[in-house]
């Protein structure tokens, strides 16, 4: 165990202690007399009687280790141990992850201090054990405190778990403490007085992995907005990285790709996420995807047990897995033996009388499955026989020997008893055949040699099945997988992709369901159905079976089933190829529930409207041709040759580019191994052609290279006829080239590349994850500001940082703000500018911290007005070019423009009267008065009432897309003209006060102050005097006299003046005619003003304004 670091008295120490192991900064020593034959003479006797005669609180350990630093006489004990195996461990870690690090300090002293925060550390890691809340409420308490102290995070920051790590700042080590909150990686460290604080949204990782380098021996590397971050010295590394994955998934699922992202209460409530609970979430996630159970099954419990087989005739060590509705075994010998019990198969579970603590599952079919050695085995029993509703009243004294009942193949029909009800309500409706059973019967009396290998491998799955069992709890062995990879016989790919997929178990738990959607759906009209109508007939249009009606009608109902069960993918274009492969050799009902099983499952994000599952596994591909090909990455400057050229390889299961009855032999193995398979046949197939691929010269070359040889994959035994199969039918220069049989390809695939672990490809779907929807994200940035740098003077680089500052904003809404009604409109199907859309709330915000006008006093009521300008389509919420627009008029505006800004803010539609309900915040508002001052509807002109209809987004609606709408909204966008000044309306009295406040209000603290203030009395002045003039043309009146007395008071008084006057002159008003100005009267006023046009004219620094909203913007949200 690792010791608080304390000093040792080294010289005394030598006759009681031996050294076993040194190096510059460490000993490890043993006890004289322990573990020495004959007790080590004399001294050695001594010691060991000292040793046993003292009390066993004060007993020494028999080893220790002491740090130590050259020329230096002060020693520290920092670990001890009661074994040799305990402190090799202990002498093991520190050579691989502190040794080479302390090589960078430059004094001794900064060694010690380094290595005793070490330590200190990892005596705190250990002493914790767990991190959850609730196992360790003292320890946590203490960890929250400090986390809440560090940083200053709003209290809805929910603290997860928290590790002792060094952090390298450059290339020194910096000991401190990591935490991992639901939003945030901190780090926190004080070191000699040193601080460092650290702090990163999960949303801005953008590549997450586990690295070693020289001074590192293993590393977690983090790199977020260009930055790289390394923390290292973790005691359970592994443990931390998962936590630090689930997280950085959790955040980016939540934020970037809603289409996914299920209402999972755990997830969806930030403050439900634990430790305990992600741990379990992500074991769950591998059991589910290891048996392919559908996604809703939850791992229960775990148990190392031993597995009786009885065709091999010995146990099995491994796992026993138990979830809410199947209990599943898998070996952890090379043989990998697995089996899937479903509860619903269960007749009866016993226990044995035996030492053996056994216990006995029998399911239909007569067959029983013996686990051994199993751990509180009578409690298990009882747990088992709940929940299947079973409970034997006999407890028999079993054999130890099992046996499966050469009668097992009675268990296959259990795969469609569950369905026939369904079946029989819908035979009208839905095919009851697979349609290859239709098209091309097998013809038993004329055998060709085809046929007859075709009954040799029906025959060897049939021994397979009378050993191993048949149906769903079979057992899998490697011979399964042998068969799998010879090829699965025609008259068994239905069945048998049913079990593998686990489709099986979905049609299974849901009898009925697919004939209650195909009645749903059928005759629905939408985007979906339009695209599935357009499809159809581009299905394998060679095969007789999409030649006739029979088989178009079942490909129609199960694509537009489909699309009606789940609507976020509906239908994407490679879904009508795999159906129709799918309607080949499944019933109807077994192709939709297959269907769901790749859509949902197996293929997780492929088939929405950005693929990324897709883009996910290319990014995978990729880095697995980097690791097993280096030659061809070598040659192939640009690596995004193998995305484009592999997209449709993953999408169709190489259905779109191998011939037909090479293609299924592809699919068997799929539904076998999952996306394993895939990457597999991918690298075989690369490798197959490498040297032609490193002869060509070009990206066109190489395509065209790989399209013939998929051209010439043949399947030398497939017993299709002829001119269904596609390979038999080439040109005599396509045949010219060498055949590639695709048995002895896939059998190559898996000799090669079988070596790769599934465990190794979900860490790397994991990692890569982050990088695809980054990448998506900034081409979403990108996009936007090209489009709005052509409407604005900001530079790209000042519009960068906006766009930072915009949506971080916006995200922290998304951190804090549980059920935030703007999550709903994050849609990244989107056009790429209504994708990120902000509130009134969130444009106060970044107002204060951006606006030059900020300092008012009436600021709120400046970033409302503004906010309902910008808002033309009254929808409550604004996209990034409207809210650079007007930054952009207030930094690089004209002295005209400006004005017309501010002109435009006091009249209507942005203008509102706006009172606070609490008058000791003055001109402050709440959150909820500036939400519903933001909805106000007010009485717009005529002439402006119609052009706002137009300009009302075409897919508000939320119907079907008005394409005409759009294309006449992009025409009057591209011939917009610049706004005429006398379009805009009059101002009115009410409105010209409230005006004249705000430019009061704008200079003050202005050092130009006094001379501003007497600028603007002449000008208000001037333009009474003229309306005055004007006014008495029609008729006499003395309200325009009364209002210029007040406003040609002096500088600071008139402000307050002007008010009160407003205030007690307002009953006559109202009975008097009112006046108004017109934009041009006001600009033509101020302008003889040289003061107030230096003022708007001046230059203001946007550059040193970001820096510092960018700095202060996520303490200016916490602190509200």
């Amino acid at each position: 165990m690792w010791l608080k670091p304390e000093e040792v008295l080294l010289k005394n120490a030598l006759k009681l202690w031996m050294m076993e192991r040194s190096n510059d900064y460490f000993v490890l020593q043993r006890r004289r007399g322990y573990g020495e034959e004959g007790g080590g003479g004399i001294t050695g006797l001594l010691v060991g009687t000292l040793d046993s005669v003292l009390d066993s609180t004060a007993k020494v350990a028999p080893f220790r280790i002491l740090h130590q630093t050259p020329d230096s006489q002060v020693y520290l004990s920092i670990a001890c141990g009661s074994n040799r195996e305990e402190i090799t461990k202990h002498w093991e870690w520190l050579e691989q992850n502190i040794m080479k690090t302390l090589s960078v300090f430059d004094s001794n002293e900064d060694i010690t201090n380094f290595v005793q925060g070490k330590i200190r550390g990892l005596i705190a890691e250990e002493g914790k054990q767990s991190f959850a809340k609730e196992d360790d409420p003292e320890k946590f308490r203490e960890a929250l405190l400090k986390f809440e102290k560090c940083f200053g995070l709003p209290e809805q920051e929910k603290l997860v778990t928290y590790y002792s790590c060094s952090y390298w700042k450059g290339r020194v080590p910096c000991q401190g403490w990591l935490y991992l909150s639901t939003n945030f990686l901190s780090f926190y460290s004080f070191l000699l007085g040193s601080e460092i604080k650290l702090i990163i949204s999960w949303d801005a990782i953008s590549k997450l992995e586990k690295t070693s380098n020289v001074i590192l021996t293993e590393s977690i590397h983090v790199c977020s907005q260009g930055e790289n971050h390394y923390f290292s010295m973790f005691l359970h590394i592994n443990q931390t990285y998962l936590l630090m994955e689930q997280l950085a998934s959790y955040a980016i699922k939540r934020l970037f790709d809603k289409e996914t992202f299920d209402n999972d209460p755990i997830l969806d409530d930030p403050l439900q996420i634990t430790k305990r609970g992600l741990e379990n979430r992500a074991h769950s996630e591998q059991f589910n995807a290891f048996f392919r159970l559908p996604k809703e099954e939850t791992l229960n419990e775990v148990h190392e047990c031993l597995l009786w087989v009885p065709f091999s005739h010995f146990n099995t060590h491994g796992k026993m897995c138990i979830s809410e509705n199947y209990i599943c075994f898998a070996s952890q010998d090379g043989n990998l033996c697995s089996v899937i019990i479903p509860f619903r198969e269960v007749l009866a579970i016993d226990k044995t009388n035996d030492s053996s603590k056994s216990v006995i599952i029998s399911i239909k079919g007569k067959t029983a499955f013996r686990f051994s050695d199993v751990k509180d085995f009578e409690e298990l029993v009882a747990k088992l026989r709940i929940k299947c509703g079973t409970a034997s009243t006999q407890c028999h004294d079993t054999s130890t020997e099992v046996s499966t009942s050469s009668d097992s193949t009675d268990t296959s029909s259990g795969i469609y008893v569950q369905s026939s009800t369904c079946q029989r309500d819908c035979s009208t409706t839905v095919n009851t055949e697979a349609l290859m059973t239709v098209f091309h019967p097998q013809n038993l009396e004329t055998l060709n040699s085809k046929m007859l290998k075709e009954k040799m491998k029906e025959q060897s799955w049939n021994i397979l099945f009378a050993e191993c069992g048949r149906g769903v709890s079979m057992f899998r062995t490697k011979k399964t997988r042998d068969l799998v990879v010879r090829g699965i016989p025609e008259t068994l790919r239905g069945e048998l992709w049913m079990l593998f997929s686990g489709a099986v178990n979905d049609m299974a738990a849901n009898p009925g369901y697919y004939a209650e959607v195909v009645e749903k759906s059928l005759g629905t009209c939408n985007l979906a159905t339009e695209e599935i109508e357009r499809d159809l007939r581009r299905s394998l249009p060679e095969h007789p079976a999409f030649q006739s009606d029979t088989g178009i009608s079942a490909l129609r109902r199960v694509l537009t089933a489909y699309a009606y069960r789940n609507p976020k993918i509906g239908y994407c274009q490679a879904m009508n190829i795999l159906t129709s492969v799918l309607l080949l050799y499944a019933k109807e009902e077994e192709a939709f529930w297959l269907l769901v099983a790749v859509c949902e499952r197996m293929l997780p994000d492929y088939f929405n409207r950005r693929i990324i599952g897709a883009l996910v596994d290319q990014a995978v591909f990729e880095e697995l041709i980097r690791d097993h090909l280096p030659q061809l990455t070598e040659h192939m400057t640009d690596m995004t040759f193998f995305s484009s050229v592999s997209l449709s390889w993953f999408l169709t299961l190489f259905i779109s580019v191998l011939p037909i009855e090479s293609a299924v032999n592809v699919v068997d193995c799929f539904f076998y191994d999952g996306i394993k398979a895939i990457l597999q046949l991918g690298l075989a197939i690369l490798d197959y052609n490498l040297d032609k691929l490193l002869t060509c010269k070009d990206d066109a070359e190489a395509v065209t290279t790989l399209n013939r040889f998929f051209d010439n994959v043949t399947n030398k035994d497939s017993p299709l006829p002829s001119s269904v199969q596609q390979g038999s039918n080439m040109s005599d220069e396509k045949s010219s080239y060498s055949k590639v049989d695709i048995t002895d390809l896939i059998k190559e695939s898996n000799e090669k590349y079988g070596s790769i672990r599934y465990e190794d490809i979900h860490s790397m779907r994991c990692r890569n994850r982050l990088y695809v929807i980054q990448t998506l994200e900034e081409t979403t940035k990108q996009n936007v500001l090209r489009v709005v740098s052509q409407d604005v003077k900001l530079s790209l680089h000042e519009l960068d940082e906006l766009y930072i500052i915009f949506k971080r904003e916006l995200f922290f809404s998304y951190y804090w703000c549980l059920n935030c009604p703007v999550l709903k409109h994050h849609d990244p199907s989107l056009p790429y500018l209504e994708q990120y859309q902000i509130d009134c709330q969130q444009f106060r915000v970044l107002y204060h911290l951006l606006s030059p006008w900020a300092h008012s006093a009436n600021r709120d009521s400046l970033a409302l007005w503004t906010f309902r300008l910008l808002d033309e389509n009254s929808d409550y919420l604004i996209n990034f070019k409207e809210f650079s627009s007007a930054i952009d008029i207030m930094y690089n505006g004209s002295f005209t423009e400006k004005l017309k800004l501010l002109f435009k803010l006091h009249i209507p539609p942005a203008y509102t009267e706006v009172k606070s309900t609490d008058p000791s915040k003055g001109d402050e508002l709440s959150k909820e008065e500036l939400l519903s001052f933001s909805q106000l509807h007010v009485s717009k002109p005529a002439n402006e009432t119609e052009a706002d209809s137009v300009k009302r987004s075409p897919e508000k609606g939320k119907g079907k897309v008005d394409i005409q709408a759009y294309l006449s909204q992009w025409q009057d966008e591209l011939f917009k003209k610049e706004e005429n000044i006398k379009d805009l309306p009059r101002m009115n009295q009410s409105q010209f006060i409230q005006f004249s406040k705000t430019l009061y209000d704008l200079f003050h603290g202005s050092p130009e102050e006094e001379s501003l203030y007497q600028a603007i009395a002449v000008v208000t002045n001037l333009l009474l005097r003229m309306e005055e003039v004007g006014r008495k043309l029609h008729s006499s009146t003395s309200s325009a006299k009364e209002f210029s007395a007040t406003v040609c008071a002096s500088g600071g008084s008139i402000q307050g003046e002007t008010e009160s006057h407003l205030q007690k002159g307002r009953p006559s008003l109202r009975e008097e005619p009112q006046w108004s100005f017109a934009f041009e009267q006001i600009l033509a006023s101020l302008l003889n003003e040289p003061a107030l046009v230096k003022f708007f004219e001046k230059p203001i620094d946007i550059k040193s304004k970001l820096e510092n909203a960018k700095a202060s913007q996520f303490t200016s949200r916490t602190q509200m």
